[in-house]
């Protein structure tokens, strides 16, 4: 009787309803943007994975968005637009110390910086394809800016406040290889000595690697080596030719040296973000397209050192892909799970943890993720921010919706969400490429 009354006063307790759900699991849980709404709860794993089957394709073409279109969020939630003149992509944002918000304007080739008033300039242009932000050192004033381009890490120097870098870019990292999956998140280590660098892979499965291992940066170009030459002198799970430093996370030190690979088989790792804590990368990785509308599944995971997650030839687990010419058996029981398997094709591309007090208990102490939505699927799902529960410092597996309604009732999407960052004030904002839009969701 005490929990019913509670949810008669859903106005009070907005969460209450979204708290109780039912959590859909298997098969229920593969839905699409007609089952979306804020409070909704999905369960997927491992053992949920279906059969191959035909790959369908939908149009990704955004629509002009209807006259006052805004995003739902749950009750007790507002949300208004932040930002929307003169922006051409934004997409990745990070939150300097002192509270101003830097966004990625990417094809723009800018990075973009507001006030938490709206005011707003341009921080740095002429960059390329620019993504990932990060502040360092990071346990003191920021006194750099470093910037993802995707295919070189760049730094500014910065002092906070300032809304345009006074000088010009120093180059850190100046190659990285920068075809197809071009975007490149950074993070630093909670020490600050390791920046983390996430590089995507070149193509859908390494369909155009050559058979055998071989490297380009070997002292004799395209020498070739036999896997089991090759297996003893790199990582676990290492790719080669077109595809090396490719589904990788690379770290190095604070100038640029000294790069190591941190982590292999994470075919895009779009978005990284450090749990607060912790010195462990989180990252939220866009599968592999072409084996079906629900196969793979995207997934979100903690990143460990050395571990494999299976690109090129396994996935979710000793999943075998079987389209490259070269076979790696050895590493069928290697294979690391993420953390919380998501719908297949839901396209997630940004990761913010809410460290916050400003929103309810609920909606603490886990992250927030944007995904973006793919051509991949015949009925559209994704384009909306879920969030990502933790209990006992792990995550639970499961994911809710919070932000959708990104899509009309006629199903053409008007939106599509890529970045998350949390205010200073505790609000969340939420870059959106397809209606060119940082939306601002506010607790009432």
């Amino acid at each position: 009787m005490v929990r019913n009354l509670a949810c008669v006063f859903a106005a009070l307790l907005p969460l209450c309803a979204a708290a109780q759900s039912q959590v859909l699991k298997g098969q229920a849980a593969f839905g699409d943007w007609k089952s979306d709404k804020p409070g909704v709860r999905r369960l997927i794993t491992a053992q949920d994975l279906p059969p191959r089957s035909q790959s369908t394709t939908a149009t990704t073409e955004v629509a002009t968005p209807p006259k006052g279109a805004k995003p739902l969020v749950p009750g007790g939630f507002s949300v208004e637009a932040f930002a929307h003149e003169g922006l051409k992509n934004p997409r990745a944002m990070r939150v300097a110390p002192n509270g101003d918000v830097f966004v990625a304007d990417s094809m723009a080739n800018q990075v973009l910086v507001f006030h938490p008033d709206g005011k707003h300039e341009v921080f740095a242009s002429g960059l390329h394809q620019p993504y990932g932000i990060a502040f360092y050192p990071v346990d003191a004033e920021p006194q750099w800016v470093y910037v993802g381009n995707s295919n070189s890490v760049v730094r500014f120097a910065y002092k906070p406040g300032e809304m345009k870098a006074a000088g010009k870019p120093e180059i850190i990292v100046a190659r990285l290889p920068s075809s197809h999956h071009w975007t490149r998140d950074l993070a630093f280590s909670a020490d600050g000595k390791r920046l983390f660098i996430a590089v995507g892979s070149g193509s859908n499965a390494a369909e155009d690697m050559f058979p055998e291992p071989h490297s380009a940066e070997l002292p004799k170009p395209h020498e070739v080596k036999g896997v089991k030459e090759w297996i003893p002198n790199e990582p676990l799970g290492a790719a080669w030719d077109s595809e090396e430093l490719r589904a990788d996370i690379l770290t190095v030190d604070p100038q640029g040296r000294d790069m190591k690979v941190y982590a292999t088989g994470l075919r895009n790792c779009a978005g990284m973000a450090m749990r607060p804590g912790t010195s462990t990368p989180w990252c939220v990785v866009n599968e592999r397209d072409e084996l079906g509308d629900n196969l793979p599944f995207e997934y979100a995971t903690h990143v460990d050192e050395g571990k494999f997650y299976g690109w090129p030839w396994f996935y979710n687990g000793g999943n075998e892909d079987g389209r490259q010419q070269s076979k790696r058996p050895d590493l069928k029981d290697k294979v690391t799970v993420g953390d919380v398997l998501m719908q297949a094709h839901s396209a997630p591309l940004g990761i913010a943890f809410y460290t916050a007090e400003r929103f309810p208990a609920e909606w603490r102490g886990g992250a927030f993720v944007a995904m973006h939505g793919s051509w991949n699927r015949a009925q559209r799902t994704g384009y909306k921010v879920v969030y990502l529960p933790f209990k006992d410092g792990k995550a639970t597996g499961e994911y809710v919706d919070f932000m959708t309604g990104f899509v009309a009732p006629d199903g053409k999407a008007w939106g599509r969400p890529v970045g998350v960052a949390v205010m200073k004030d505790g609000s969340l904002l939420v870059s959106d490429d397809g209606s060119k839009t940082i939306w601002r969701v506010s607790r009432k």
